[in-house]
């Protein structure tokens, strides 16, 4: 009897339905077939706070293992914490079980080769998916695991490197975990931060990993879950706070008025901060929103590099490139010396050295550009026909347009303004951003004109 078929391999990870698409079982023979098609000596291992990922973890490790590879175990660790190990211990690659921010039932597993480098989707992707499927594996071989839980203070320490701890202010940080994996790496990061003799404050809210999730899934992208972080930053007087999603692979931002930052504002002051070290240097980001980010790029010297959403893509690019840094609107950022990875803990280490040196809050830092560079967030629009929708929103400005650009969706630019429509690859929807410079009222009615136009009303 041929093996059932597995639904949970998606562009470039694993994510699906607990029981119905992902289980033990496929979570084992997604093991087998890493070890025997990369053929892979050593593999970190590491999961996140969900209820469903020890047992996932532990049949994923029992694959690996029984295909020859060894573990390295890292337990309840991020998503980043895995990239980290598997670059700094020269694993043959890695594998974080984790659902992040979907659904609570749903769980998911994240897949990097030597380096931490994705997996190319086509090829090296394509080919554990097959085998995985096929069960067509090798007799199985004694490989071993082992708990590895010193990695954590190693990684902690190459962190705190990123910043220069004189320069630090005493600054109140609120630090809102969601319930989520952030929670233990944060608090070695921030002891790693006092023996250093930081004079930072950190309050910290919903910081233990609790798998029922008391106040819903961790995705601070979310409105609604946002009033939580805002109120206690203003209610703490802190001087800015941060939140994470479940995997802390992405961070979130608010400042000293328990405004939320939306993350292409973070892009811009990032890329400020490595082009003031390092004058030139190259700078990734995505298609969805580019002004701002592009000025502050060309204001600080530095060369953007256009890449395509999602973190196969961009740290491709950055690869490519050479790139110092790397963002996405999305709040995923991603470092050259951090293995050109994704992490939500240096974010906002680099963001408290900015504050504590600029001498300014991070509204101060950044009203003014927000200001400069008004942007909609991204309007998701569900519809019965998205290619019919999409021809009318065409039909109607592109003879307007200055240029078009279809690297990722497509992109408009006029004199004044842009947008971005993109289609989403999993279900009948389609996302907007609009964007222009300096008139906000220019956004709300160009936002509300395509939203018209897609929705035939």
């Amino acid at each position: 009897m041929p093996p059932r078929a597995i639904s949970c391999f998606k562009a470039y990870d694993v994510r699906g339905r607990l029981g119905s698409e992902l289980d033990e079982d496929v979570a084992y023979r997604i093991g087998r077939a890493f070890a025997q098609e990369r053929n892979a000596e050593t593999v970190i291992v590491g999961r996140d706070s969900r209820a469903t990922s020890p047992a996932l973890a532990e049949a994923l490790i029992r694959g690996l293992t029984e295909g020859g590879a060894d573990v390295r175990d890292l337990g309840l660790a991020g998503t980043e914490e895995m990239y980290f190990a598997t670059a700094r211990f020269e694993a043959s690659g890695g594998i974080e079980v984790t659902a992040s921010h979907n659904p609570i039932d749903y769980n998911g597993m994240k897949l990097v080769g030597p380096g931490a480098a994705p997996l190319d989707p086509d090829t090296e992707f394509a080919a554990v998916a097959a085998l995985a499927q096929s069960g067509d594996f090798a007799p199985a071989l004694p490989g071993q695991a082992t708990a590895f839980p010193e990695a954590r203070a190693v990684y902690a320490r190459a962190l705190v490197d990123f910043v220069d701890v004189a320069a630090l202010k005493p600054l109140t940080v609120l630090v809102n975990a969601g319930n989520g994996t952030a929670g233990p790496t944060f608090d070695a990061i921030a002891t790693e931060l006092e023996r250093r003799g930081a004079p930072l404050r950190f309050i910290r809210i919903n910081h233990q990993p609790d798998p029922a999730f008391p106040n819903g899934i961790p995705n601070p992208l979310l409105p609604e879950n946002q009033p939580m972080t805002a109120e206690a930053v203003r209610a703490h007087g802190a001087d800015l706070g941060v939140a994470w999603d479940g995997d802390f692979d992405r961070c979130f931002f608010f400042d000293e008025t328990g405004r939320f930052i939306p993350g292409e504002y973070i892009v811009g002051l990032l890329a400020k901060v490595f082009l003031d070290r390092h004058p030139g240097e190259r700078i990734v980001h995505d298609p969805r929103v580019v002004m701002n980010t592009r000025a502050m790029i060309a204001e600080a010297g530095g060369q953007a590099v256009l890449a395509r959403t999602g973190h196969a893509f961009v740290k491709k690019a950055m690869r490519e490139s050479g790139a110092i840094y790397g963002g996405e609107m999305s709040a995923h950022h991603y470092f050259r010396d951090f293995a050109f990875a994704d992490s939500g803990m240096l974010p906002w280490l680099l963001v408290v050295e900015l504050v504590s040196r600029e001498g300014r809050t991070l509204g101060e830092l950044l009203s003014q550009r927000i200001a400069a560079y008004p942007s909609s967030g991204e309007i998701n629009f569900r519809l019965d026909d998205p290619d019919a929708a999409i021809a009318r929103v065409l039909g109607h400005f592109e003879a307007q347009a200055a240029s078009r650009d279809d690297m990722d969706g497509i992109s408009l630019e006029f004199a004044e303004w842009r947008f971005n429509l993109r289609r989403s690859n999993t279900e009948p929807v389609v996302r907007l951003n609009v964007e222009a410079q300096g008139d906000a009222a220019l956004v709300a009615a160009r936002a509300a004109e395509i939203g018209a136009l897609l929705t035939g009303v």
